[in-house]
Formats: C-alpha cells, structure tokens, sequence
C-alpha cells in the first residue's frame, strides 16, 4: 500500500502547480483521498479532499477558489491543481487515504513533497 507524490519546487506568487499522487496497493477507486500540508513550523493541515468516486469535493477555506483536486480512477492518480499561489502556500504536501487492507483499517501518507512560493 502506497502514496507517491510528485509536482512540488520553487514557483512565484501568483503562479500556479500541479501536484500528482500515485497509489498503489490498494483498489484505489473506492477510497477517498486527501491532500494535507505542513507548513515550516506548524501543524499539518487538511487542504482538500475527493469522494471515491470524485464527485464530491471540500476544500479548506485558505484554498478555496484557487485550487482544484480531481482523481484519474483509471490511473490511480489524484491530482492538485494550485493557483494563484501565495508565500503562505509554503509547505509540505502529503497524499492521504484512509484503506482497509483484509480485515485492516490502514491510514495511508505519501512522503510528502515540497511547494516554496517565493519571489
């Protein structure tokens, strides 16, 4: 069972990413998924989150209108898509599921990867 993510660096204020998460291990397609972030110093956060099936979404209030989160069931992906990216956008972005592996309830984190919104 494994989170992947991929997309993070260096970007501008203003600018815009996609973060990419890969999931392998489990039958992706019926499983929720998250995106959290850590910024330098400070708790992790939920950003976003996506029903199995993709169509229900929530988004925390910081990042609502700017970013987008879908999943490819086929692909086994899920995706954020990050606009007009501020300074306080600066963190570590992590993939996260909630499975159930057998008769296992198993929480699900990705290695994270890193977003600096710097001039």
């Amino acid at each position: 069972v494994r989170l992947v993510e991929s997309g993070g660096g260096l970007v501008q204020p203003g600018e815009s990413l996609r973060l990419s998460c890969t999931a392998s291990g489990f039958s992706f397609r019926r499983y929720d998924m998250r995106w959290y972030r850590q910024p330098p110093g400070k708790e992790r956060e939920l950003v976003a989150g996506i029903s199995a099936g993709g169509g229900t979404t929530n988004y925390a209030d910081s990042v609502k209108a700017r970013f987008t989160i879908s999943r490819d069931n086929a692909k086994n992906m899920v995706y954020l898509q990050m606009n007009s990216l501020k300074p306080e956008d600066t963190a570590v972005y992590y993939c996260n599921s909630k499975v159930q592996v057998g008769p296992t309830p198993l929480e699900v984190w990705g290695q994270g990867t890193l977003l600096t919104v710097s001039s």
